[in-house]
């Protein structure tokens, strides 16, 4: 009977320690630690005091090479992102560091049920110091571009498999060209901010908290699933972070955040001549458009990969877009015809 993959990876984390830990003898266990949206699967293996995340990756479904590459690039930039020990790409195999399993989220959690608002207050702040480091010191011109190509593709997600696929919803001419038009403006927005090395999914989900006896008592998170990385605009990972699909927090404290990270991008000469209500609008039209690709990424999960249980979180980004795009008025008739066609049907759906 041939090997499963888990199997195979075993015996090539074995082989790994053979060369890495020289006191390692016996065989590997694999403790499942997670599965994300995409085809990676993370495993912890450990040998002796020894622990590390094992990483199956199937190479007909991802490309590891380019995680390395950009794990590499943040690393260079002095950015938290786990060190890669080994890697076999031909079967999709890597062994990073362990950044262990206390998710921001987790804890973002807990501490707004105790009320603790000064600790939620520093975890923000630290994501937003450690988010102005990438926008600082990573190399935007080694990442792809986040064109309007990319934007674009990114939101036709939302058309075809929300509205069509799950919904479906069948769209007159009149529609497609009010979908066209809407897409196109919040295109043309995201191109004309400052360009930045931007994460792509920078939010409470893939930001851990570590422990200070293993990596120092640097405050900063451990952040991973980097691999999407691009250059594009200075807002994207800041809206993906404080209007983040998976915890919500009253606009005021959103708006401090976002002032917060204003405030210190201006003052270590990232940003330049840009005034605060022009940041805001940037932050908004921003937050639509990959609220808009996030709507549709997780009908998608849903039907072509079945992973349901994010259809869960869809509600929460359909309210971040309400509220947001009703207040433009360039906006406004997508936004009436969103509540008018859309909202009845996702309201049963969901």
């Amino acid at each position: 009977m041939s090997e499963t993959r888990e199997e195979k990876l075993a015996s090539w984390v074995a082989q790994v320690f053979g060369q890495l830990i020289p006191d390692h003898h016996g065989d590997v266990a694999l403790e499942l630690v997670s599965g994300d949206a995409s085809f990676r699967r993370y495993f912890r293996v450990r040998s002796g005091e020894s622990h590390f995340i094992a990483v199956d990756a199937p190479p007909e479904k991802e490309n590891s090479r380019i995680f390395v590459r950009i794990c590499n690039l943040f690393r260079a930039a002095g950015v938290t992102a786990p060190k890669v020990f080994s890697t076999d790409y031909d079967q999709g195999f890597m062994l990073l560091d362990d950044f262990g399993d206390e998710l921001y989220l987790h804890r973002l959690l807990d501490l707004r049920s105790s009320g603790d608002g000064n600790a939620i207050n520093s975890l923000y702040a630290a994501a937003i110091d450690s988010l102005l480091d990438i926008q600082a010191r990573v190399d935007k011109d080694r990442l792809d571009p986040y064109d309007k190509k990319a934007l674009h593709r990114e939101m036709t997600l939302f058309e075809e498999w929300f509205c069509g696929a799950f919904l479906n919803l069948e769209l007159d001419d009149e529609s497609r060209q009010l979908i066209a038009d809407t897409f196109e403006f919040l295109e043309e927005a995201a191109l004309t901010q400052p360009q930045v090395a931007v994460h792509r999914d920078y939010h409470s989900r893939n930001l851990l908290i570590l422990n200070s006896a293993e990596f120092g008592e640097d405050s900063s998170p451990g952040i991973i699933d980097f691999q999407d990385a691009v250059c594009g605009p200075y807002t994207y990972d800041l809206v993906s972070l404080l209007r983040d699909a998976y915890i919500r927090w009253e606009p005021e404290l959103v708006d401090s955040w976002a002032l917060y990270y204003l405030e210190q991008a201006k003052s270590s000469g990232l940003i330049k001549d840009i005034d605060e209500s022009q940041f805001l609008r940037d932050f908004d039209l921003m937050g639509l458009q990959r609220q808009l690709k996030v709507i549709g990424i997780f009908a998608r999960l849903s039907i072509r990969d079945n992973k349901p249980r994010y259809l869960a979180d869809i509600p929460l980004v359909i309210q971040y877009f309400l509220e947001v795009s009703q207040r433009y008025t360039e906006l406004r008739p997508f936004t009436d015809w969103f509540k008018r066609s859309v909202g009845p049907i996702a309201a049963t759906r969901l």
